[in-house]
């Protein structure tokens, strides 16, 4: 019998047991590369969104070499946010050598509907990709990981001086 989220194939030599992947979130501490990725998403952010309201994103990539899939209308079904995803990061494969995944919206730092619409789809392709990559939400304030709940918080996010 299969382990729990396990399904089970038949194969020419047997059953054959496919684990369902798991994004378990980001753990902290947070390596050093992927906080630069998400402070330099969260400053994108800041600096390039001055309105107040304005449709949920999705990016691959890295800030500033990376795909993006601007929500507006909203998309209703989960099998297109899924196909969506996928092209992103297959896009994004072709931009940088370790592309991350993540939901720009307006809001506060927690969850929302729009983070949990994207969630599911995401951790299928990234898991379809054999990425190690999960939905990471970034507004002005910070960025979170709705999967673990690690975040990071800024009360005035600014560029670093180059040097």
């Amino acid at each position: 019998m299969a382990h729990p989220g396990a399904s089970e194939r038949t194969h020419a030599g047997g059953p054959v047991v496919v684990h369902a992947a798991r994004h378990l979130g980001l753990q902290a501490p947070i390596e050093r590369h992927t906080h630069i990725v998400l402070r330099a998403a969260t400053l994108e952010l800041v600096e390039e969104q001055r309105q107040r309201r304005f449709p949920t994103t999705l990016h691959a990539g890295v800030p500033g070499r990376c795909a993006r899939h601007v929500e507006d209308p909203a998309l209703t079904d989960a099998g297109i946010r899924a196909d969506v995803v996928l092209a992103l990061l297959r896009q994004a494969q072709g931009l940088t050598p370790r592309p991350h995944l993540w939901l720009t919206r307006p809001g506060e730092l927690s969850p929302h509907d729009d983070d949990l619409r994207w969630l599911g789809p995401a951790t299928w392709a990234c898991a379809s990709l054999g990425l190690p990559l999960g939905l990471v939400v970034v507004t002005r304030r910070g960025w979170f990981d709705p999967v673990s709940g690690v975040r990071r918080e800024w009360r005035r996010l600014r560029r670093r001086p180059a040097g």
